[in-house]
């Protein structure tokens, strides 16, 4: 699996890695992201350490947000933020020719448009899309629970 790489004309030259995942890596991935701590202390320990690093930045940890930046992921982070509902995050993945990853925020944020444009062009990635999606949706029913705020 592989993502579009970056072609930027900003002033500020931001180098972007290239992401290309086997499958294996990315249902490790997806089960991570679900809350599995023995695969994400997989991917911590493989070359692929960046998705570890995503799955903690999807639940706000700062640190892990600046090493995706400061590691040359930046495209991941404006994915979280993306599937966070930032237009800014959606609008630079679209500038800069990460449509696949503008439909996965997309369909993590609950957009049926980038849902069905995903679904038809990678099931995997939808599926993990749709992870997202309910670790988003589980996180914000706690959040609103007047019982979980402030035991």
């Amino acid at each position: 699996m592989a993502f579009q790489k970056m072609s930027s004309k900003d002033s500020k030259k931001l180098i972007i890695k290239k992401l290309e995942y086997p499958q294996k890596i990315l249902i490790v991935w997806r089960e991570a992201i679900g809350g599995n701590q023995e695969f994400r202390d997989f991917l911590f320990k493989s070359p692929f350490k960046e998705l570890g690093f995503f799955c903690y930045a999807l639940l706000n940890d700062r640190k892990s947000r600046k090493w995706l930046v400061d590691n040359q992921f930046a495209h991941l982070l404006a994915t979280i933020e993306g599937i966070e509902g930032k237009d800014s995050a959606l609008i630079w993945l679209k500038k800069n020719g990460f449509d696949l990853l503008f439909h996965f925020a997309r369909s993590a944020d609950s957009w049926k448009d980038s849902q069905i444009w995903l679904q038809k062009k990678d099931k995997l990635l939808y599926s993990i899309s749709l992870k997202i999606e309910y670790v988003k949706d589980e996180i914000e029913l706690k959040n609103e629970d007047p019982h979980k705020i402030n035991p």
